[in-house]
């Protein structure tokens, strides 16, 4: 049997919940949110309606079980498509929600229950449990790298068809539809035209025509792990930005990202991206947007702040996204045996080197 197999890295997983079973003294653990869901089922989702953050099937584990909870409307599709070997399913009647505590019950006793969402007097899960989550195995990285060379792709393909005379909404649009063509989920898609640009961090699409030129950004997931990267276009010969505005931002993130090494602490890299601001003589950037951090399972699992004590480890995928005003750099590492690795590098976007780094330019359409 193949690593890369699900079962594999299924069974991977459940005895890793069953030792942490064992260490806290607990009887069960209940996985209700979409990204705990996606991480036990190997990319399986339980998601439907995307505007929530826990879905139509949960996950029960115990030391001789593992249970997809779930009801009649959904129990067949989620069998056929979404999970793989290693679970059995207890389906309850759409009506009936009370039988699959009863469920719960029956396997758990008067047992400690522990969740990612805890419901009455369910305990929550510890950290250490999210740290190992964040340490992506081999068959979860593939998947990854996948996943953000086609976003990259969608990106280029979207702002290469670009045109000023598009709203921003137009613009994400077409950057969702890029991302559904390559089964992908827009889980976030926000852009800016040349007025709201400059103006906001985080510019949810709105009627107004884009113009010279435009920022469009993706949160894009599939099998429940998130590529984040950002991208500018300018039209007609107007220069992107100020050439000494992305030279000192490269710089800004150059500095960030060589914090970002094994054994350091995610706030580490905070105070690495402060001196560099401080460096740029740009301070008051930092207080404007925060940096990103850790992502995978959720666009961002932990931001880096003074105080993240979270220690790197190979296997970890970051988004950083330091900025200045109008202008910010994204894209989706992982940190692998080699260092850092780009995952959502398009070859055909424009770039120059940084530090020995490809970074992205801006897309100048004429």
């Amino acid at each position: 049997m193949s690593a890369l197999d699900p079962a594999v890295e299924v069974g991977a997983k459940l005895a890793l919940l069953r030792e942490y079973l064992v260490k806290h003294g607990a009887a069960a653990i209940r996985l209700r949110g979409s990204d705990w869901f996606a991480w036990i089922t190997a990319g399986g989702s339980n998601a439907v309606l995307h505007t929530t953050d826990t879905g139509v099937a949960e996950v029960l584990v115990t030391q001789d079980e593992a249970a997809i909870l779930t009801d009649e409307i959904e129990a067949a599709r989620l069998r056929e498509e979404e999970v793989p070997a290693g679970f059995s399913f207890h389906v309850s009647p759409w009506a009936q929600v009370e039988l699959r505590e009863r469920y719960v019950l029956g396997l758990s006793g008067d047992g400690l229950v522990l969740s990612d969402r805890p419901h009455g007097e369910e305990q929550p899960l510890a950290n250490g449990l999210r740290q190992r989550r964040m340490v992506l195995l081999e068959s979860e990285q593939m998947r990854y790298r996948q996943l953000g060379r086609e976003a990259a792709e969608a990106m280029t393909a979207t702002l290469r068809r670009a045109r000023p005379e598009w709203t921003e909404y137009e613009l994400a649009a077409a950057g969702a539809a890029e991302l559904w063509r390559r089964g992908i989920h827009p889980a976030l898609v926000l852009a800016a035209g040349e007025r709201r640009l400059p103006l906001y961090r985080h510019p949810t699409p709105s009627h107004e025509r884009i113009g010279s030129r435009a920022m469009l950004v993706f949160c894009a997931r599939r099998h429940g792990l998130y590529a984040n990267l950002t991208r500018f276009v300018s039209f007609a010969g107007v220069g992107g930005s100020a050439p000494q505005d992305q030279a000192a931002l490269m710089e800004v993130e150059a500095t960030g990202l060589a914090t970002v090494v094994p054994g350091k602490s995610l706030s580490a890299v905070y105070h690495a991206f402060a001196a560099a601001y401080n460096h740029a003589d740009r301070q008051s950037a930092m207080d404007e947007h925060h940096q990103g951090g850790i992502t995978g399972y959720l666009a961002r699992e932990i931001i880096a702040t003074a105080s993240t004590a979270t220690e790197l480890e190979t296997g970890m995928a970051f988004a950083f996204n330091p900025s200045f005003a109008g202008l910010k750099m994204e894209d989706t590492f992982l940190l692998g045996p080699q260092g850092l690795d780009n995952l959502t590098l398009d070859p055909q976007w424009p770039a120059v080197t940084v530090h020995g780094r490809q970074r992205p330019l801006w897309l100048e359409i004429n």
